[in-house]
């Protein structure tokens, strides 16, 4: 099955989870008048909203590029990924809100608090089996999308837990107090998952270079043809959007080196950075070496043996 859809199949089941849920959610959160339980609610519909986020964003970065998008279209995930973010802490902002205004006015003496937990419970065993195969196509496609969906329902798993505590609380000691605290307790953990998803999608957008590791590694394969083909690397400039890896640098060569020899040797590196990278798209620009560069006394010779000098 091709890795398009898959991402789409995995979109597709948490949209169709998220609204059970928070069909769920809603009706159980209006008859017991529990604003943890609507706090839930509301959660799971942004969960809704970013899982059809999800679904159109790796449908868009799946398009191959055109006139209009010539480096392709895997950006959409990187921006999906943001606002997916942004919805997260809206609603967290929501959930205090409607928290704070049940504090400071009436809280209900009492509720049925069976229908809550039975709800919550089920929320969380389907939250968890949906997140984990999410988790698992996000990581093996490498889609911000999906893995900001994940993210998504991975936090619903830990507040519905604590919903579910406070309910179990409720019922144990009467103190509908404890409603409206779990309840803002819940937006402080989805106000981190909100600000974490902006900064890595913010990353992307803004071009931020690969982890060093990556780096590194593009390194130590350009090092393995010096220096009998390669003199040096320039100019690596590295970037991400969505799940492909964009990379550039220039190699210098020696200057007998023919066209189809230079041809020859880029297939190679690229062929050999996929095969340590993952979703990796390669430019490289190849420099005849004079033997007049400034460094090639200082560098050259302290590293390797310069191609040119050593058939002087």
């Amino acid at each position: 099955m091709e890795t398009a859809q898959i991402k789409q199949r995995a979109a597709l089941l948490s949209i169709s989870s998220n609204i059970v849920l928070i069909i769920s959610k809603f009706i159980v959160g209006i008859i017991t008048g529990s604003v943890s339980i609507i706090s839930e609610a509301v959660h799971s519909f942004s969960d809704l909203l970013a899982a059809i986020l999800a679904y159109f964003s790796v449908k868009a970065s799946a398009e191959p590029a055109d006139l209009e998008h010539q480096f392709g279209h895997g950006k959409f995930e990187d921006l999906s990924g943001g606002i997916e973010g942004a919805l997260i802490l809206l609603a967290a902002g929501y959930i205090i809100y409607e928290a704070i205004e049940k504090l400071l006015g009436n809280v209900p003496s009492e509720f049925d608090t069976g229908a809550g937990i039975i709800v919550m419970f089920v929320a969380i065993v389907v939250n968890l089996i949906v997140s984990r195969h999410l988790f698992k196509v996000a990581h093996k496609t490498e889609s911000i999308a999906l893995l900001a969906d994940a993210e998504h329902l991975r936090t619903d798993i830990y507040t519905s837990a604590g919903v579910l505590a406070g309910l179990v609380l409720i019922k144990f000691t009467g103190i509908t107090l404890l409603d409206p605290i779990v309840a803002i307790l819940i937006a402080l953990v989805i106000i981190k998952t909100g600000i974490n998803l902006c900064v890595a999608s913010a990353k992307n957008l803004l071009d931020t270079s690969l982890p060093e590791e990556e780096r590194i590694v593009i390194k130590n394969i350009v090092n393995k043809y010096m220096p009998d083909e390669v003199i040096d690397i320039l100019k690596l400039k590295t970037r991400k959007a969505g799940a492909e890896r964009l990379i550039e640098f220039t190699l210098t060569v020696p200057e007998e080196m023919t066209i189809k020899s230079g041809h020859d040797l880029c297939d190679r590196v690229e062929e050999d950075l996929a095969k340590e990278i993952n979703n990796v798209n390669v430019t490289i620009h190849l420099e005849p070496c004079d033997g007049k560069c400034p460094d090639c006394n200082s560098y050259h010779i302290d590293t390797f043996v310069c191609h040119k000098l050593k058939n002087k």
